[in-house]
């Protein structure tokens, strides 16, 4: 899942280092995806580091019952098969696309319905402690923790998750994704074949999307 989709499970909770786990593994891996972190194998003595520690272990909670999820086998198939002619020719493979494009359509409509509220997102960001954050960082293990609370900043400067509302954007955000591993991923051709798929299968599951959700909220709580 990606980041709004964690936060629709812990929206209510009010320890902003807690919000920050359930979204830290993610930004690690987009801030350098060398970054490999074991928290388990690590103690961590205080209560700002335990909430960091409590919602990391969340997000891989999450994680395993949505990519377990009848919901994601099928969305991210369904979308494999819809997305592969419009990127004929694209170094990427059609498997991570629809991977990742149901990840980034459900963040979507997460923010359209008002399910969640993505400023109470960013003001739970916004109020951690870049040393807080550091030192679990040294904890688990990282020799240059600057390299995440630099990124960190630039995250919850941009405030790039309010894009999401516009759907042509949520192409775009997968595109950027793409670049990570590929320079050149798509070209303008197959970005406006994308965009037209990724509207259409948006719509197509707007009235049920909350399903998982609704499917998972139960087991993680």
């Amino acid at each position: 899942m990606n980041f709004l989709s964690h936060y629709y499970f812990d929206r209510h909770m009010p320890n902003c280092y807690h919000v920050l786990g359930t979204v830290m593994p993610d930004l690690l891996k987009n801030a350098d995806k060398s970054i490999i972190l074991h928290p388990q194998q690590h103690h961590y003595p205080n209560g700002s580091l335990n909430q960091l520690y409590k919602g990391w272990q969340k997000h891989l909670l999450v994680d395993r019952h949505f990519h377990n999820s009848e919901f994601f086998k099928t969305h991210s198939h369904q979308l494999k098969l819809q997305l592969r002619p419009a990127i004929e020719g694209s170094p990427v493979k059609p498997f991570f696309l629809g991977h990742i494009a149901i990840e980034l359509i459900l963040d979507s409509l997460l923010i359209t319905t008002k399910q969640v509220n993505a400023d109470e997102f960013y003001a739970h960001l916004g109020s951690c402690d870049n040393e807080v954050i550091s030192e679990f960082l040294t904890i688990s293990g990282m020799k240059d923790p600057a390299l995440f609370t630099h990124y960190f900043e630039n995250f919850k400067r941009s405030k790039y998750l309010h894009s999401y509302a516009q759907t042509e954007q949520v192409a775009y955000a997968l595109k950027r994704i793409c670049m990570r591993i590929w320079p050149n991923p798509f070209t303008p051709e197959q970005e406006t074949a994308m965009n037209e798929v990724i509207i259409s299968y948006r719509q197509s599951i707007e009235n049920n999307f909350m399903e998982i959700f609704e499917e998972i909220s139960p087991l993680v709580r």
